[in-house]
């Protein structure tokens, strides 16, 4: 490589969920390199060639769909053929192997059997970028296409390949071309599953960019103006300045009393502060069962502060003591929600409580798919429901309860507060001398209860699993929606919401279960999974995990057995394919300090066995610290919605999921928890879970109509699914489904 000066590497990105991986691993490939990363149609070939020359190398990384199709691979097809003039060595990583040779004569086949998070031996000479390699050295592989190069042999030269038996016979692993400085590998380097020669390949191509510059005696256009005003929004890691910084306040005390000797469970403290006295807001975030272990619940009142917003909507609503709806034209909501929150950063609590108050509520799906520029397919003007999509209430008072050590902490925003707190302790210590058992009661009613279509489900597998087949992704989440009527208050709080949950949380205990009644919306959930929690700053820890793999449990289903399933080649594919996909998100937001602590870990819950992975990364030493209280909104922002609720690509595989999914997912999918004033979060996949709308809107000609369905039912909505991939069985997938969905379902006594 270019080494007169420091290297700039430009990173090609086909709209790839593991491009940031990529990146990682260049950077440690060559640690004093400057990077810089864009979409392969951000600029048209023509423009981009222009820039080549100011670039010691070009990597084309992977990304979903085919080399045959120009809007898959965009600029890409045109690298391989620039002229001498401006000549740059390139490397190119699965769909840029495939581009690559299909451009110099290779032809374009599919695999028999697909291997997508599949982990093979790479046999090679050892020569050129596999120079000092170990032979047969492991490397994970995402492709349904490859490439023989048997009529391409006067360009190409093999370099690399897997024997796949009787599968799929000798695959091309890794390319060169013999007078052009261009190599590539069909493997995915950047793989956390890839062995450390990862590393090695990348090492070894950057020595041989060198001796290609050396040999041609040939120097990049120094880095200019031109240059800054194109590209440098494409430097990469990057962190701007700080853009909401707040003013130099003295910090004040929250007020807080921990009462240690109640033993009171999170459903005794909620009815002690009136869950089931009112159809009132109410929140209560609840550590069900480990690895969960602190329970919130927010005491809110009718001056809260709420935040609603329609994803598209050019405004949000802000609501105290009126409704007001504030413009978004120059802004956005995420931006907006993060320069309203430096406002409150002003308090400091005991640091052994992870919420002082803030931001309680949920985002749902859709807003997420918003978020990656895909149109809501199921969504238009006359169809747009009452219910935001962003629903947020600022919590003032609240009351933490602490599993382990059983503490409950008593708090207030509020500068003179004392009278609430202490009323709020007498009623937990009325609660204790009465010892309530707070049990839930059975529902007196026969719920409808309209589950999905059988056969159009495993038909929806099925036509899923030819989108993988073809390479326009490595894995789909599909779902469906079970509708359950119940009636409406029939025999009083036994019908309620509440009981419903207490019902939920004794059949399906779970570490991240939620209460919300937010305006219209009731959210009941009961999820085991973690989405992402960030500790406050200094020395902030972002954490994601996501759970890929399910086995109910039952009497002859052991410890032993189950993990004899979930270590499958088809259960740790999904698991890897989604933890590479956050590894990326991850590293998109903190740069390179990225770590995949467990990986595919079996966790014990009440009803079923789930395979759990944990990614976690910190800021690095030049960040801000001010900058780091909006860091974890930011990156919830950048990793919504949850990749184990789409597969990867993300952004192909949130397109394809619209064509086979007949509605919206709404709160399914979507994430439930808080922004805390001291800058730590946590948030739940809504997973395991039902949720209903009060309200509904009809179109009425040019006009909206809303019903509440006669005052006579409760429509609950409850969805479940599955990471369907090329080694689903779509029976199977269909069994999995059910079992999820039931221990939603039996919390209504059917």
């Amino acid at each position: 490589m270019d080494t007169s000066t420091q290297p700039r590497i430009l990173v090609i990105d086909s709209y790839d969920s593991f491009t940031f991986n990529l990146a990682a691993l260049v950077l440690k490939a060559t640690p004093n390199a400057k990077l810089y990363i864009i979409k392969n149609d951000e600029l048209p070939f023509d423009e981009l060639s222009t820039f080549l020359p100011y670039f010691s190398a070009v990597i084309v990384g992977p990304g979903p769909g085919s080399p045959l199709y120009p809007n898959d691979v965009g600029v890409v097809k045109h690298l391989w053929h620039v002229a001498s003039d401006i000549l740059v060595p390139i490397f190119g990583v699965c769909l840029g192997l495939q581009s690559l040779a299909v451009e110099h004569g290779a032809t374009l086949k599919r695999l028999n059997v697909v291997k997508h998070g599949q982990v093979s031996a790479i046999s090679h000479h050892g020569a050129e970028i596999f120079e000092d390699v170990p032979n047969n050295c492991l490397a994970v592989r995402y492709h349904s296409l490859h490439v023989d190069i048997t009529n391409a042999t006067a360009k190409l030269e093999e370099l690399a390949w897997s024997d796949d038996g009787m599968e799929n016979g000798r695959v091309v692993m890794g390319l060169r071309h013999k007078f052009k400085p261009f190599w590539a590998v069909q493997y995915h380097p950047e793989s956390v599953c890839t062995d450390s020669n990862g590393v090695s390949v990348i090492q070894n191509f950057c020595r041989l960019a060198t001796r290609w510059w050396a040999s041609t005696k040939k120097t990049r256009i120094p880095w200019d103006r031109a240059a800054t005003e194109k590209l440098n929004h494409a430097a990469w890691p990057h962190r701007s300045t700080p853009r909401h910084l707040s003013y130099n306040v003295q910090k004040l005390p929250v007020c807080t009393r921990i009462i240690s000797h109640l033993n009171l469970s999170s459903t005794q403290v909620a009815e002690a502060l009136g869950v089931n006295e009112s159809r009132d807001d109410f929140i209560l975030l609840d550590s069900a069962s480990s690895p969960g272990r602190y329970c919130i619940i927010g005491s809110l009142h009718k001056h809260s502060q709420r935040i609603s917003y329609h994803a598209g909507d050019s405004y949000l609503v802000h609501s105290q003591f009126c409704d007001s709806a504030i413009s978004l034209e120059s802004t956005d909501f995420w931006t907006w929600m993060s320069r309203f929150m430096t406002f409150f950063d002003h308090w400091v609590g005991d640091p052994r409580i992870p919420f002082w108050g803030g931001f309680v509520g949920y985002i749902n799906y859709e807003l997420a798919v918003k978020e990656l520029q895909c149109g809501l397919k199921h969504r238009d003007a006359e169809s747009k429901q009452v219910a935001p999509d962003a629903n947020l209430v600022f919590v003032e008072r609240s009351v933490v309860i602490d599993n382990h050590t059983g503490n409950i902490s008593i708090q207030s925003l509020s500068f003179d507060d004392d009278k609430w707190i202490e009323e709020v302790a007498c009623a937990l210590e009325r609660t204790a001398t009465v010892k309530t058992h707070s049990m839930s009661r059975k529902a007196k009613y026969s719920p409808e209860i309209q589950y999905p279509d059988r056969e159009l489900y495993i038909s929806r597998v099925k036509l899923a699993q030819e989108y993988l087949f073809a390479g326009e992704s490595y894995e789909l989440c599909l779902t469906a929606r079970t509708h359950i009527k119940v009636p409406k208050d029939i025999d009083g709080a036994s019908s309620s919401s509440w009981e419903l949950y207490k019902r939920l949380k004794e059949v399906n205990p779970a570490p991240y279960a939620a209460y919300l009644r937010l305006g219209s919306t009731t959210l009941a959930s009961s999820s085991p999974e973690r989405f992402l929690s960030y500790s406050r700053p200094p020395n902030q820890k972002l954490q994601l995990r996501p759970i890929k793999g399910t086995v109910r449990k039952g009497a002859d289903v052991t410890f032993q057995e189950a993990e004899r399933i979930l270590r499958s080649p088809k259960e740790i594919g999904e698991n890897l394919m989604i933890v590479d996909l956050i590894r990326h998100d991850l590293h998109g937001v903190v740069g390179q300090n990225v770590e995949c602590e467990e990986f595919c870990s079996i966790e014990e819950y009440e009803t079923l066995w789930q395979m759990v992975s944990v990614i976690e990364g910190e800021p690095s030493s030049s960040t801000p610290e001010k900058s780091n209280m909006q860091l974890g909104w930011e990156m919830l922002q950048r990793s919504l919605p949850p990749g184990s609720m789409t597969g990867a690509p993300k952004k192909r595989s949130v397109q394809i999921l619209q064509d086979l999914e007949d509605d919206e997912r709404d709160l399914y999918s979507g994430v439930v928890g808080y922004w805390d004033v001291g800058g730590a979060g946590d948030w739940s996949v809504v997973i395991r879970s039902c949720f209903k709308h009060d309200e509904r809107v009809f179109p009425a000609g040019d006009s909206m109509l809303t019903a509440k369905d006669g005052n006579q039912f409760d429509e609950w909505v409850l969805g479940s699914g599955g990471a369907i991939t090329a080694l689903s069985d779509p029976v199977a997938e269909w069994e999995e489904m059910m079992v999820k969905l039931k221990s939603v379902v039996r919390a209504f006594n059917p």
